[in-house]
This record gives structure tokens, C-alpha cells and sequence, in this order.
């Protein structure tokens, strides 16, 4: 889920939907289907490798090549997943979380991942700019970043440059405010010489001075 304002905590999903397996499961089958023969394929597999869940029952064909696409998937998504954790360090608010599918082994494959990411902005412009770019890294991890991996990407970039734009403007401010101390002064230091320069007469008497009675 990703919330497209500051402080928000977004999460880096899996790359393709569940329905992603399916291309998997053709490539299986293509795979399957190469061994010359084409139903002697079934002779090539190992019975071992056949066998599913505590019944040790053989599996199909369709079965099988299921069974394939969903361990393949299930490297891909943790691969994807565990990049992203790397990459973000600290800024990892959980670790990747998983969604799953029940195969025909009885076991339960992941088929969708997302972790989720601090990109609350840091706490001056300097600090905000080096958190952006950790996250647009941790975002492009994977060597193939989901669609919702690039929006993250693209949220950091605009992040940066809002923090670019406020660096500059408080270093302007800084610079301006040190104009007008050192023009403040440059004036008190001009007001104490023309003050200096009357305050005796042309004889080099007071112009003033106290009486008493």
C-alpha cells in the first residue's frame, strides 16, 4: 500500500500478480514438453521428485509443472523482497512479509511479498536529501522493480528536490541575515565617529558642561 504524502509508510509489493504464476506454469510446461517423445517427458522426471505431501501420491503432469511454476515464483518474490530489505537498512520498518498459495505438495509457496519503508522526511533539508536517496535505492533494489517500487522511486526524487529547494532558501536566509548584522554594525560604527567628531568645538573645549550652584 502506498499513501502519496510524507510520513507515510509504504510497502514494496511483489512484482506481478498472482496470476503471474501462470506464466511461470507455461514456461514449466514448455520446458516439460522439450524432452523429445513428448508424453515419454514423463519418464525423464524423477519418481521423487513425483511425490507429494505424507500420502507420497505421484502427481500429474498439470500438477507437477504447478508445483514448478510456484517454487520458481516463490524464489523470485523472496529474492525480490530480501533486495529491498538490504538496501533500505534502517529505514526498514518491518521485514518482508508474505503472501502464500497451497501447491499440490501440500506445501505453501509465496507468490507476493512487501516490506515496508520509513520515507518520513528527516529533520533538516540536508538530512532529508541523503534519507531521499536511500530510499530511492532501497525502492530500486530489485533487478526488476514493480511499478509500485517506481512510484516509491519517483516519490523520492520529488522529496529530494522539495529539499533541495529548502537548502537553498534557508542559506539564503542565513546569508541575508548576516547582511543586515554586518550593515547594522557598519552604521553603529559610522554613527560612533560622527559623534566622535563634535563632540568638542572648534577649540577643542566641551560644547557642553555642568554647572553647579
Amino acid at each position: 500500500m502506498i499513501a502519496g504524502s510524507y510520513g507515510a509508510v509504504p510497502s514494496f509489493s511483489a512484482f506481478v500478480p498472482t496470476s503471474g504464476a501462470s506464466g511461470n506454469n507455461d514456461s514449466a510446461a514448455g520446458r516439460a514438453g522439450s524432452v523429445p517423445g513428448g508424453d515419454s517427458a514423463e519418464r525423464h522426471v524423477n519418481r521423487a521428485e513425483r511425490r507429494a505431501g505424507q500420502s507420497g501420491k505421484l502427481l500429474s503432469d498439470h500438477d507437477l509443472q504447478r508445483l514448478r511454476a510456484l517454487q520458481q515464483r516463490d524464489r523470485e518474490v523472496r529474492s525480490h523482497e530480501m533486495a529491498h530489505v538490504a538496501a533500505g537498512g534502517n529505514l526498514v520498518r518491518s521485514g518482508a512479509s508474505f503472501t502464500y498459495e497451497s501447491a499440490p505438495d501440500g506445501q505453501r509457496y509465496a507468490i507476493g511479498g512487501e516490506v515496508s519503508l520509513d520515507i518520513s522526511p528527516g529533520r533538516t533539508p540536508e538530512e532529508t536529501l541523503g534519507k531521499a536517496a536511500r530510499i530511492k535505492a532501497a525502492a530500486l533494489a530489485p533487478a526488476d522493480p514493480s511499478a509500485q517500487d517506481r512510484q516509491i522511486a519517483a516519490l523520492a526524487t520529488r522529496m529530494a528536490m522539495q529539499a533541495s529547494i529548502d537548502l537553498v532558501r534557508q542559506r539564503q536566509n542565513t546569508a541575508d541575515v548576516a547582511n543586515r548584522q554586518a550593515h547594522s554594525q557598519s552604521a553603529g560604527d559610522r554613527m560612533r565617529v560622527a559623534y566622535s567628531d563634535v563632540s568638542k568645538g572648534p577649540t577643542g573645549y566641551p560644547l557642553a558642561i555642568d554647572l553647579s550652584a
